[in-house]
């Protein structure tokens, strides 16, 4: 959050959420939360932070302005990656247990919907693109990348995925959208209109990489790796985006 000069880590190991401050570049304040804090989301408008908690069910806000846990919304399901649409000033989440996906208003922090996302298993992993009303399921449970259509609240399109698909991202600008997935592979599809998708190939990447962060005004892709042909490693992976094959 750079208007804030600071960010906010998911700390697994000891169920907190980290405080950094980006102007001393160190932990300022741990917060305690439910059971392994996992993605999240920023709702700039309302000066709120959203984290799931996946193994405790829950997601817990933050207000940003204080650094203080304001409520924590309970599921009976575990918590997949939230995101913050700001077409719709919505915040969705996915009840990966149930195959749902949840929306939560930010204005309240009241649940204000629950849908089902067809056959996909396990939503994991979502990116938005709001300019069409879309969002980007990873399906761990049968390793399917699903578009849901916001507005019609369902699910449109199912693409298979390698196994162990996490982290999804989308890239406006080349319409793009990347699937980290720990079998060892980046899926790429392509973004035709808003209802027409198509993969462009499975990249193959070191196993275990089951995250990626994407650059929107480089267009490169960025990948920590944790293994190199079966031996521990730890660095970052930079990619530069190639035309449609």
């Amino acid at each position: 959050m750079p208007d804030l000069h600071k960010f906010y880590t998911s700390n697994a190991y000891d169920n907190t959420i980290g405080v950094v401050d980006l102007k001393q570049m160190k932990v300022i304040k741990k917060l305690k939360t439910e059971a392994k804090p996992d993605g999240s989301t920023y709702a700039a408008p309302f000066h709120k932070f959203y984290i799931s908690d996946e193994r405790g069910k829950a997601e817990a806000i933050v207000d940003v302005t204080k650094d203080e846990v304001i409520k924590t919304l309970h599921f009976d399901s575990e918590t997949g990656m939230p995101q913050y649409d700001p077409v719709a000033k919505k915040v969705y989440v996915n009840l990966q247990d149930q195959n749902i996906f949840a929306v939560i208003d930010p204005a309240n922090d009241e649940i204000v919907g629950r849908y089902p996302v067809g056959k996909c298993k396990g939503n994991h992993g979502m990116a938005l693109d709001p300019e069409h009303h879309r969002a980007f399921l990873a399906c761990e449970g049968n390793e399917l990348m699903t578009v849901f259509d916001l507005d019609k609240k369902t699910a449109i399109t199912f693409l298979p995925l390698p196994g162990g698909p996490d982290v999804i991202k989308f890239d406006p600008g080349l319409r793009r959208i990347y699937v980290a997935c720990y079998s060892g592979a980046i899926a790429v599809f392509h973004e035709d209109d808003g209802d027409h998708y198509r993969k462009l190939e499975d990249f193959r990447v070191q196993h275990a990489v089951h995250t990626v962060a994407v650059d929107l005004r480089t267009h490169r892709l960025y990948t920590p790796e944790q293994e190199e042909d079966g031996k521990p490693v730890a660095r970052m992976v930079v990619y530069d985006a190639v035309g449609d094959r």
